[in-house]
């Protein structure tokens, strides 16, 4: 029986409308193939929302977010407020106020190898073949959101607070747990323990919660070794759980394993609304040239599929079209190599008439 799907579109700004063009098509082609029925609505964000309100989340977005079953999102960011000490506001700004009036406290970042494309990884063929885990980051506390936060008065001195709670740390970590439960039963705790008090306090909740979960092999790991690990041995890792800052480099290292940027996708899952999104950035220097990798925001279609909806055939199949796009070629001139390289909307164009003939 179909289900009623209602999702916020939120393109962003650079490359960010030309991918999320693509990931709806295949949307409405899963939708239509699979009898659901799909409603959605456009918002502004980023540095768009910027010029036209002021604001790079406005609440009229966020209203719409609230209204929605998913958020399927570009990416935001541009070069006009990079280093620019005069702005006031700043796209990314609108980001981090989405993921705490949202509750998007856990971001989601799965890493699997596509087997035609393990050649492009910069690791070794035999330590790349078969990498297969999954990175969870605090999304809402730590650094980024701790109080206070400054510069002293001359300007010659600045501070950040790296602020957690034990409730903020137990939400996160209880993720993890069932993720590790649902693959093959391993959890690695990544922190800092050895200096930081937040990271001890972490390592103690950890501690605290193991018992509930006793066929979960439990693994803590500081995070330097935990960097060097992923490129020196991926292998070892199912699932990765850590704080903000930490996760947000760890999964950034973790993406070049893959080869490309552009294939990544993410989940934030949330108290509220869940977003989906590649894991790049909006690439200004390639927005309006039809030349961006749209597999990444196609794939976060998928997680929208089986994390919104649960709808695990409907993600199976998008996962397997791309799969079978890069097998045969069609691809963005970031994978094509020395082979044709094709445009953005020939790819999402291929991916969507394969889910409509299978």
């Amino acid at each position: 029986m179909g289900k009623n799907l209602n999702i916020a579109v939120l393109p962003g700004d650079g490359i960010g409308p030309e991918i999320i063009d693509q990931a709806l098509a295949a949307t409405k082609a899963i939708a239509e193939k699979f009898g659901h029925t799909l409603t959605y609505e456009f918002g502004i964000t980023g540095a768009a929302a910027i010029d036209k309100v002021g604001d790079p989340y406005p609440e009229e977005t966020h209203q719409l977010c609230m209204n929605a079953d998913a958020v399927l999102y570009g990416a935001v960011g541009d070069p006009r407020f990079d280093n620019n000490p005069k702005a006031k506001v700043r796209p990314e700004q609108g980001l981090l106020k989405m993921r705490q009036k949202l509750g998007l406290y856990a971001n989601i970042r799965p890493l699997t190898i596509f087997k035609s494309l393990i050649d492009k990884s910069p690791l070794k063929n035999e330590l790349v073949d078969g990498a297969d885990f999954v990175c969870i980051r605090e999304l809402t506390g730590g650094i980024y959101f701790g109080r206070p936060q400054g510069r002293s008065e001359d300007g010659n001195t600045a501070y950040d607070t790296c602020v957690y709670s034990r409730d903020e740390i137990e939400r996160i970590l209880k993720l993890g747990f069932e993720f590790a439960a649902q693959r093959r039963k391993k959890l690695t705790v990544v922190d800092k323990a050895n200096v930081l008090a937040t990271s001890r306090l972490w390592r103690e909740v950890a501690q605290e919660m193991r018992p509930q979960y006793p066929d979960i092999e439990v693994e803590y790991m500081f995070v330097d070794n935990a960097a060097m690990s992923i490129i020196q041995w991926p292998k070892r890792f199912d699932v990765l759980v850590t704080e903000n800052m930490f996760g947000d480099i760890l999964t950034d290292e973790a993406s070049v394993i893959s080869g490309s940027l552009g294939l990544l996708p993410s989940a934030s899952i949330g108290i509220h609304t869940s977003l989906f999104e590649p894991i790049h950035g909006s690439y200004p220097q390639a927005a309006g040239k039809n030349i961006a990798n749209p597999l990444a925001t196609i794939l976060s279609a998928a997680m929208m599929f089986e994390y919104a909806f649960n709808l695990k055939e409907e993600g199976n199949l998008i996962r397997e079209a791309v799969e079978k796009s890069i097998e045969q070629n069609i691809v963005t001139a970031d994978l094509a190599g020395t082979g044709k390289a094709y445009q953005t909307t020939e790819v999402g164009e291929w991916i969507v008439n394969y889910i409509k003939n299978k």
